[in-house]
């Protein structure tokens, strides 16, 4: 994309009188209630703390990142799989786009066996996450890749205030056991906590999901102005899958809306981790360094088209992929800087990631035993950033923030097929800007600019043969791709820990990764436009209620011309989340009502094609006192029967004629079913 005028990037009003800089008070960041006029860069920004989080009810544990405002999460596959998320207009497919991290660590995998930036988050224990720092939009310098949309970053807990021991038990054979214990080790806290999770979940066939997690940090209080942690995580999984099924097998009653096709897909992945950091905070400068070393490996067993491509085998194939991923983070702050008499915070970033991606494959399969290799391949991906962010603060009232990061990226694809293997790299330069304008001690106003990317995948960017035929010539993709964004914000605190934010938004795209529902993968697609606004609402109506409102409307097509249309396939138009919340200081009872909804959304480019609208309530009760905590869950409340995802592409059943039937494709939500929790505190 020729680079638009950057210049509104540099800007600054070099006129203004300098003023005596003014100290901000140190804020406790809890969640969603805290106050954040005079800490964030735009209407975008924000805090979902462990309070917000331990009252919702949830069915995966992925939803954690629904407490991010305007994001929906769903699934279209086995509960072990990555879920699929949804936010400004853009279907992240199992997250492409969203930058995920957890403790530093990246979260999205580059070149996946499934999918580009796949993020799968069940490896996360929801109770030992503190908070979740969410940033909207491309217009800030310490996120990189797959943050066009936004990026999200999670902190585990350091200490618990009281340990735990939690049952739940549920329907369909629904069993979760956890606990979790803190103590003072030397001059830290040492934290370890473990869940297991069985489910055969509603579905005609049994879902057989067995799930273990676990988690073990040290992290030292702060020593003559240094701290440091380290973590070990540790997570493995299998599952059978009800996959996403066509329409007309259950009009025509060959399955019910719970069944399943092929009865043999499903998948197992493990991941382990071990992380660490250190801080070194001085009265001028901080310091941060981080490092981590994520082993990761995944098998997963699809059939979306039936016997459509093999009428004998059937098309099932299988995905895989096994690799060690080392990264690291320096960071370095100087918190009173000036420039031209004016106050200024600087920070300069280092940032690398390696991917020694030793087997990532694509099989033909039968009963997940493998016919043939459709492709093999190992890639070696690495990538440098530098980041620098600079913030100006130029009177009481108005302050800008111009960033920016460089990111350089070098692949290197064996192919068990040799024309497809190859080299290469590439270097792209992001500008940021915020400027923040405090017309009252409550109220902030934002303009943001910045440009963002995300990566191909490597082996379409070395690919010169189609792999299923060794014949055809298939054209390479770019390794990076960029976007730019714009928004006009505004942020209002009623009270203390009441607050509204608004922020209209704009975002252009060079290439739309894009879902391909009959092949289980992404690929690169055309350029995209979207606009948007979001309204993100939080209240405190009494000392027991509390009330979230969130709502975002966005329009997107493609920006090019072409005669199939400039729909893009299961972008949503309008998100609409509602959460009341009663927690009584003075009672031991709390609970919690939510409703989420997100509209219809076109299939196919032409938009003659549409899913339904989707619909849901979960309810939440429970009792609480010193030693107890028992809960109530009742998941999707009035049993609707909307469906989590829809596709539309062409499949074939057997008896049907050779090219196959063109049809909607959709997984419904789960039924109505009610979940106890019990747990002990020490």
């Amino acid at each position: 994309m020729p680079l638009k005028p950057t210049l509104l990037f540099l800007i600054v009003p070099f006129t203004l009188a300098a003023q005596d800089v003014v100290e901000l008070d140190t804020v406790n960041i809890e969640g969603r209630g805290s106050l954040l006029v005079g800490e964030a860069l735009s209407a975008s920004q924000g805090v979902i703390g462990q309070i917000d989080l331990q009252t919702r009810p949830m069915l995966r544990t992925g939803e954690i990142l629904e407490a991010v405002p305007g994001m929906i999460v769903t699934q279209h596959s086995g509960t072990g799989k990555a879920n699929q998320y949804f936010l400004r207009g853009f279907n992240l497919d199992h997250g492409t786009d969203f930058a995920t991290s957890i403790d530093g660590m990246p979260v999205n995998m580059v070149s996946h066996g499934h999918g580009q930036g796949y993020t799968d988050l069940n490896f996360i224990i929801p109770e030992l996450v503190d908070n979740i720092s969410y940033l909207k939009g491309s217009y800030y310098s310490e996120v990189g890749d797959f943050s066009s949309a936004g990026s999200a970053s999670i902190q585990t807990m350091r200490e618990l205030d009281k340990d735990m021991v939690s049952v739940d038990y549920g329907e369909d054979g629904y069993l979760r056991v956890f606990g979790a214990a803190s103590q003072s080790v030397g001059d830290g806290t040492l934290l370890f906590g473990a869940e297991n999770v069985v489910n055969n979940g509603p579905w005609d066939i049994d879902e057989n999901l067995n799930k273990i997690n676990g988690m073990v940090t040290y992290s030292a209080a702060p020593r003559e102005d240094l701290e440091y942690g380290v973590t070990l995580m540790a997570y493995d999984s299998s599952w059978d899958s009800a996959d996403q099924i066509p329409d007309r097998a259950v009009q025509q009653n060959l399955i019910t809306p719970f069944g399943s096709i092929d009865d043999t897909v499903g998948g197992s992945s493990s991941r382990y981790s071990l992380s660490g950091n250190v801080i070194k905070n001085g009265a001028e400068n901080t310091t941060k360094l981080s490092a981590y070393t994520i082993y990761y490996d995944m098998a997963l067993w699809s059939n979306f088209t039936y016997f459509l491509d093999n009428p004998v085998e059937g098309d099932q194939f299988q995905q895989s992929d096994r690799r060690t991923i080392y990264g690291a983070e320096l960071a370095h702050s100087m918190k009173h800087a000036h420039l031209f008499g004016y106050h200024m915070q600087q920070t300069f970033g280092l940032q690398t990631r390696y991917d020694a991606v030793d087997k990532v494959g694509l099989y033909n399969t039968q009963a997940r035993q493998i016919l043939s290799t459709n492709r093999e391949d190992s890639v070696d991906e690495y990538s440098l950033s530098a980041y620098y962010d600079a913030a100006l603060s130029w009177s009481e009232k108005f302050k800008t923030n111009f960033g920016a990061r460089i990111d350089y990226f070098n692949f290197d694809v064996e192919s068990d097929f040799a024309p497809n293997s190859g080299s290469a790299s590439d270097t792209l330069f992001s500008p940021k800007f915020n400027a923040i304008y405090t017309p009252t001690d409550d109220t902030e106003l934002y303009f943001s600019a910045g440009y963002g990317f995300h990566s191909n995948d490597a082996r379409g960017a070395t690919i010169s043969i189609d792999p299923s035929d060794r014949v055809t010539p298939v054209e390479s993709v770019d390794l990076l791709v960029q976007s730019l964004g714009y928004e006009l914000g505004i942020r209002h605190h009623w009270t203390e820990r009441s607050n509204t934010s608004v922020a209209l938004w704009t975002l252009d795209l060079d290439s739309e990764l894009l879902y391909v529902g009959d092949a289980g993968n992404t690929e690169a697609s055309r350029p995209s436009e979207r606009v948007g606004i979001e309204f993100a609402n939080y209240f405190v109506l009494t000392d027991e209620l509390s009330l979230d409102l969130d709502a975002a409307f966005t329009d997107a097509s493609y920006s090019d011309v072409s005669p199939d249309g400039d729909e893009i396939p299961g972008s949503i138009d309008s998100v609409l989340s509602l959460g009341l919340n009663y927690n009584a200081p003075s009672s031991p009872w709390f609970g919690s009502a939510r409703y989420r909804y997100f509209s219809d959304r076109p299939l196919i480019e032409d938009g003659s094609e549409t899913s339904d609208s989707f619909g849901s309530v979960n309810l939440k009760v429970g009792y609480k006192n010193d030693d107890w905590r028992i809960s109530l869950d009742l998941l999707n409340t009035f049993d609707t029967k909307d469906s989590d995802i829809t596709y539309f592409y062409g499949s074939r059943l057997p008896g049907e004629p050779a090219g196959g039937i063109e049809d909607k494709h959709y997984h419904i939500i789960q039924p109505r079913s009610l979940r106890l929790n019990v747990t002990k505190l020490f």
